[in-house]
């Protein structure tokens, strides 16, 4: 390995103690939790959203449990994966970038707009002591959904695969689409749902295997009076071209706070690969903050 991806992969060692030690001592002594912030009396409660006695702090962590609310948030996610290779040393770090973005069409309907561009690094992965650092492909998924959250919150729409890899082994070179559909329920402080899509590849290098590739996501959270948030949830995709699946399950934890009194959110999990290729990852953790931007 070359001493310049030595100190590359020293400096994202030193990168993720930093922002995990960051993430506890934040959550630890730098802001309170929001329960006792005034809710966001924006738009019509309803029995689906945290009651008053939980305060906006809790009604916001809820929000963000429901992939289709009409909030704009930013989330900045890192997953370290480990485990790849032949001789399960290899590492990747996946920063996902994931705006959501609602838009009110009418008083019946919301477009709610929701992208992911990953940004990566991996060491061991494609080949043995091979780095690579770079942009992965980016999925824009777009949802319609109604405003009434009774007696399902759900959403449909087209997912979109775009080519934003800037290196053969972080991506697809192909360009895809498909459709996607979110069906959830919230009840008292209970979320529980499922996420799906699926994509085929309609152009890019020919060169490449085509894509039809079909995700899975199931999830169930808790959220408590505290704004505090215990989630589990699966990232299942089946390549139904290489007829193998990759099955990470995720448990989290979240809690909103109000640093200079802007919300944020921050979490803090473990992953476990339920099924992956040969090669793949066994395990993994997940580090996250999202910015809010309540209307």
């Amino acid at each position: 390995m070359s001493s310049r991806n030595r100190c590359f992969r020293s400096l994202l060692g030193r990168s993720a103690v930093a922002t995990a030690s960051l993430l506890v001592s934040v959550s630890a002594v730098a802001a309170e939790p929001l329960a006792s912030e005034p809710a966001d009396h924006s738009t019509q409660a309803s029995p689906t959203e945290a009651g008053p006695e939980e305060g906006g702090g809790a009604e916001l962590a809820k929000k963000l449990s429901n992939p289709v609310a009409n909030l704009i948030s930013v989330p900045v996610q890192s997953n370290f994966d480990f485990g790849y290779g032949a001789d399960n040393s290899g590492f990747r770090m996946t920063i996902n970038v994931q705006p959501v973005i609602p838009i009110t069409l009418n008083k019946d309907w919301n477009l709610i707009t929701r992208t992911i561009l990953p940004i990566i690094y991996q060491n061991g992965v494609s080949a043995p002591d091979q780095s690579k650092f770079g942009l992965g492909d980016t999925v824009l998924s777009l949802f319609a959904s109604r405003s009434s959250t009774e007696p399902f919150i759900w959403g449909v729409g087209p997912a979109f695969m775009l080519r934003t890899d800037t290196s053969p082994v972080l991506g697809t070179e192909k360009w895809g689409i498909g459709p996607t559909g979110l069906l959830l329920k919230q009840t008292g402080r209970l979320t529980f749902g499922a996420l799906v899509n699926h994509i085929w590849s309609v152009a890019g290098n020919e060169d490449r295997a085509a894509v039809s590739s079909t995700f899975l996501q199931p999830f169930f959270a808790y959220t408590l009076p505290t704004a505090t948030t215990f989630a589990l949830n699966a990232e299942a995709s089946y390549d139904w071209n290489g007829k193998q699946w990759l099955a990470p399950m995720n448990l989290t934890a979240s809690q909103m706070m109000a640093p200079g009194g802007h919300p944020i959110q921050l979490q803090m999990g473990a992953r476990y690969y339920l099924a992956s290729p040969d090669g793949g990852p066994d395990w993994g953790l997940r580090a996250a903050v999202t910015f809010l931007f309540p209307k």
